[in-house]
């Protein structure tokens, strides 16, 4: 990835912050997948286990990235919607805790296909080609993590 050449950039920042901390950002991601791996693991659906587990542990990456490009665009990555104003702090009652494996797959196709809209958004919006290049390179793993997903 490009992070690299990103410099200070407040307009493109207040566009990609969402993807980190927001409701449906990355770190909700983390969690509801993390969540569900557990919860479907001691069910003995270890393949979905499995596949949620590493899937939770690509939108880990995608935080950090995420995280990185927000401090690279200017502000510290904190866990709110609205870096770097340290109010609206992440809450973990953005995780969707279903508890029936149907009810867990939709919610997951759900939030990729939010994830991806988000991400093609931003795309449209974002007039800096080094940021653009991020979450370019993001939006495709999402529409991976879709791909997986639609399949169970």
């Amino acid at each position: 990835m490009v992070l690299e050449s990103v410099g200070e950039d407040m307009k493109t920042l207040r566009i990609v912050t969402k993807a980190y901390a927001g409701r449906e950002g990355e770190l909700s991601s983390v969690l509801q997948y993390v969540y569900q791996s557990i919860v479907l693991g001691q069910r003995g659906e270890r393949e979905l286990s499995m596949l949620l587990q590493r899937i939770a542990s690509e939108e880990m990456r995608h935080l950090q990235i995420v995280g990185s490009l927000i401090t690279r665009l200017g502000a510290p990555p904190l866990f709110t919607a609205c870096p770097p104003y340290p109010v609206g702090y992440y809450s973990a009652s953005c995780v969707n805790y279903a508890k029936e494996t149907g009810e867990m797959l939709a919610a997951d196709v759900a939030s990729e296909e939010n994830s991806v809209k988000a991400y093609e958004g931003m795309l449209k919006e974002i007039e800096n080609p080094a940021a653009a290049e991020v979450i370019l390179a993001l939006m495709k793993e999402e529409e991976e993590h879709l791909r997986l997903l639609r399949r169970h």
